[in-house]
């Protein structure tokens, strides 16, 4: 032993070791290297393991995920694409043809049993049910209008057409009201990207913006060089492979922003080399008073009175109080007008003279201002909202009114003018929707979120049916059938109806420009009703919740993370009074 108290043997090396030997006299030959090696590579694929599910069950992935869901869950808006096919194959008169589109816009809007669906099954339950009613519906209307079935009554028609256009409704359900729940305090921004493509920071979400609108500028070149030029099929899949890969782009912002969370978590575990969590057991669930059974039988008496707003109304409450009510006319009066325009352009661009590539450029234009008006207005409204005080009510009065100028164009078939119509129309209907939806939030809450979601957006079907059918479906067939008697013809069974000039849509057109005049009046209502509510925080109770889950955190060794944001980072279950070491 030396004087420094090391001991020389187990320091010296001979012919067989040339590695210095451990305390136990054994060499460090390179089998035992080999082990060493293997024990850090299999950490370092622990560790890849462990990231790679964090980021799998972050809510910025599931947010990536339902971009991409949205994305694909647009098909009604293509409707225009091929209603004159049906109308010519199936003989259909305008009033019919409306009436069909008017059970697309019912069943895409009415998603009141998805949304009760939701209350009880997880997600990927409501998301798999409108897969296959997606895929019944539409499967069935292409055997039809292709002629392989005999021709059909009118309602089953409309019966396929409701089961194609109700599957939209499950995704809607299942991966937007998912994300407004996660992210309480930024609900305008992600309604307005979600609904866009059908506590995040604000970096993170003007990242996905800028990606979100690099895609739309994207499209709109695509589109304005498709009508210039004769695309190829290699053109076409150049085209088609740009687009996938700026969806794809999410993804890299959200890996980036998971392996910084990551990172910082494995270095404040390393830093400390004690962790000692304890999670007591929860307290009991206090056992029914005997007197809980009748208070079920009082809830058509309560639901009269409703409590303050932005607390937690029932389902029942929310739907006849008064704010509801006038949210409902005004929008049934804003969409509705929006909605005619969408389902009547392959008419009325064949109508009014546009060639037949006009008509998909402007279901192209409708859906790419359609977008940004939902992202823009979700995003414009949550900034002026939390600096400001400006109320989201207010913002939709002006969305409203805006679309007015969209419906006098078509009114007056200036030319050109559906071109400009079509990026109008777009933008306020866009628009329209994560308003209605941040104001639903807000002014009711979010326990029962899903459901009242759904019963607002009933009133996109009743305005389409009074507009699209009652009104601009009967003028139409009424001019044509002027204009067919003018000729000395008369309409044989099976014939379809057509009509030529602007007189087709112009009392139409007019008739709804005044209700949506009258609808953005109706808003005005709410604005003054609401004035209070919005000049206050009313994101104060998410973040009291916030302040209370981290107050009393005893301290954890975790580089200052409270108890609850380690219970959400956690990736294996806790269970009940358990310490958790980490020596």
């Amino acid at each position: 032993m030396d004087e420094d108290g090391s001991d020389p043997i187990n320091q010296r090396t001979d012919s067989n070791c040339r590695l210095p030997k451990l305390s136990g006299g054994d060499c460090l030959n390179s089998s035992k290297k080999t082990v060493l090696t293997e024990k850090t590579g299999g950490s370092s694929r622990r560790e890849m393991k462990s990231f790679f599910l964090a980021v799998l069950s972050s809510r910025l992935f599931m947010v990536f995920a339902t971009l991409i869901i949205m994305s694909v869950n647009g098909s009604g808006y293509m409707f225009g694409l091929y209603s004159n096919d049906i109308k010519t194959t199936l003989g259909y008169d305008q009033t019919t043809l409306n009436l069909l589109s008017f059970f697309k816009d019912l069943g895409g809007n009415l998603g009141i049993l998805s949304g009760l669906i939701y209350e009880v099954v997880p997600p990927w339950v409501v998301l798999s049910m409108g897969s296959v009613m997606n895929f019944f519906g539409y499967f069935m209307i292409w055997l039809l209008v292709t002629s392989r079935t005999a021709k059909p009554k009118v309602w089953l028609m409309c019966l396929y057409m409701w089961i194609a256009a109700n599957s939209q409704s499950f995704p809607n359900t299942g991966a937007l009201v998912t994300c407004v729940k996660n992210f309480p305090e930024s609900r305008g921004c992600v309604l307005g990207l979600l609904k866009g493509f059908i506590g995040l920071s604000g970096a993170i979400m003007t990242q996905f913006l800028y990606i979100a609108l690099g895609l739309a500028g994207f499209i709109m070149i695509v589109i304005i060089l498709q009508n210039r030029l004769s695309f190829t099929r290699i053109e076409y899949i150049g085209s088609a492979s740009v687009v996938l890969i700026l969806l794809l782009l999410p993804l890299v912002i959200v890996i980036k922003e998971e392996f910084n969370v990551w990172a910082s978590k494995t270095q404040a575990s390393s830093t400390h080399s004690q962790l000692n969590v304890v999670i007591e057991n929860p307290p009991a669930v206090p056992a029914k008073p005997a007197g809980a059974k009748k208070e079920a039988f009082n809830c058509i008496k309560n639901m009269f009175k409703p409590p303050d707003r932005g607390e937690d109304y029932t389902i029942l409450q929310a739907i006849f109080s008064i704010d509801m009510l006038i949210l409902f006319l005004a929008t049934a009066c804003g969409t509705g007008g929006a909605l005619t325009v969408i389902d009547n352009l392959g008419q009325l661009g064949k109508s009014l003279g546009y060639p037949t590539h006009s008509i998909s450029t402007f279901i192209s234009l409708v859906s790419i201002w359609n977008f940004l008006g939902r992202v823009l207005a979700g995003y414009l409204s949550e900034i002026v909202l939390t600096k400001y005080n400006f109320p989201r009510p207010l913002m939709l009065t002006f969305v409203i009114l805006l679309s007015c100028v969209g419906h006098l164009l078509i009114a007056f078939a200036v030319p050109n003018s559906l071109y400009f119509a079509s990026v109008m129309t777009g933008f306020c209907l866009g628009a329209q929707l994560p308003l209605l939806c941040a104001i639903i939030s807000e002014l009711f809450g979010l326990k029962h979120y899903s459901t009242m979601y759904n019963v607002g957006s009933v009133s996109s079907p009743v305005g389409s049916y009074i507009f699209n059918v009652r009104v601009a479906g009967h003028l139409y067939d009424k001019e044509a059938v002027k204009q067919m008697e003018a000729l000395g013809r008369t309409r044989e069974p099976g014939q379809d109806l057509n009509c030529s000039g602007a007189k087709c849509y112009r009392l139409a057109f007019l008739i709804i420009t005044a209700a949506t005049l009258f609808g953005s009046i109706v808003s005005l209502i709410l604005v003054f009703r609401t004035r209070t509510f919005y000049k206050g925080d009313i994101y104060k109770k998410f973040k009291e919740e916030v302040v209370e889950s981290q107050a009393g955190v005893a301290p954890t060794g975790n580089g200052g993370l409270s108890l609850r944001e380690m219970e959400d980072n956690a990736t294996v279950a806790v269970p009940e009074k358990t310490a958790l070491s980490d020596g």
